[in-house]
């Protein structure tokens, strides 16, 4: 298996396909969570090696409510991940966020229905801390990128994460506006809850492929509406990334201690079989 792999990406596969990209290889990755949603492609970029996971799976199989997030995130810590970034389309809830602009949100609110969001159970209780969802180094390197390349983006916005699969009904749509939601889409959560429990930087590019279904006078949003939007917005991703990675190499963040003073149980009372399925996860508390 492939070592020393510090960055991991999440996505669609289209956004892979990077310059100057050599596959070392491809790792299936048992997790006592079952199986991620595909392989992970282990890639050398300029001498920095990242780990690539497409998200739902090639051909696009996997709907967002059937990810596996525990399973995908889990796979990323054995990999020794500590910094993954998310791409992820999304819906525009604001006349500003122009369709193939790219968002760097720095919150959440999660409008999911019953998707498993967390490590812990099963004799082990860990309340941990999500005030800020998505890390702020992680934002802060892509917002810089995002300028140097004169990409059009927008930071300091609320991503609204719905069930799906089905897009918003107009009165949604608009409630979302309402309280306070700037793009919609269907992945960041469980994601950013999980990732947060594994101690990992996680920060996302939303790529705005339309305006939803709130603007009067537009559209209602479309499948061939995002796609014809899309690419434009993979071309500017990928020109992000090529930017950002050499510069995802910082250590001090409390996102990677994020597990510290968040146990409820007792650790005297953690049943062994959850210590051994959470081991790397939870191993430098033991």
């Amino acid at each position: 298996m492939a070592k020393d792999i510090n960055i991991g990406i999440i996505g669609g596969s289209g956004i892979y396909e990077l310059d100057n990209m050599k596959v070392v290889e491809e790792i299936s990755i048992d997790t006592p969570f079952g199986a991620p949603s595909s392989k992970y492609i282990i890639c050398d970029i300029q001498g920095i090696k990242i780990a690539f996971l497409s998200r739902h799976s090639k051909g696009h199989r996997i709907m967002p409510s059937e990810l596996n997030s525990r399973a995908n995130i889990y796979g990323f810590k054995k990999l020794g991940i500590k910094h993954l970034i998310g791409v992820s389309a999304v819906g525009s809830l604001r006349e500003e966020i122009k369709p193939s602009h790219l968002v760097f949100p720095d919150q959440i609110i999660d409008s999911t229905k019953g998707r498993i969001s967390t490590f812990f159970g099963n004799g082990i209780v860990s309340h941990v801390g999500f005030a800020e969802p998505f890390c702020h180094n992680l934002i802060k390197i892509l917002s810089e990128g995002a300028e140097k390349l004169k990409i059009n983006y927008h930071k300091n916005k609320t991503y609204v994460c719905m069930e799906g699969p089905q897009f918003s009904t107009k009165a949604e749509s608009n409630f979302h506006r309402m309280i306070g939601g700037d793009i919609i889409g269907m992945t960041a959560i469980p994601e950013a809850k999980l990732a947060r429990e594994a101690e990992i930087c996680y920060g996302m590019i939303a790529l705005s492929t339309d305006y939803d279904c709130w603007r009067e006078g537009e559209e209602s949003v479309t499948l061939e509406m995002i796609l014809d939007t899309i690419s434009k917005n993979i071309s500017n991703a990928k020109k992000l990334l090529q930017e950002v990675l050499p510069k995802i190499s910082y250590e001090n963040c409390s996102c990677h201690n994020s597990l510290n003073n968040t146990f409820m149980t007792a650790k005297d009372c953690w049943p062994k079989e959850t210590k051994s399925k959470l081991d790397i996860i939870i191993n430098k508390y033991l």
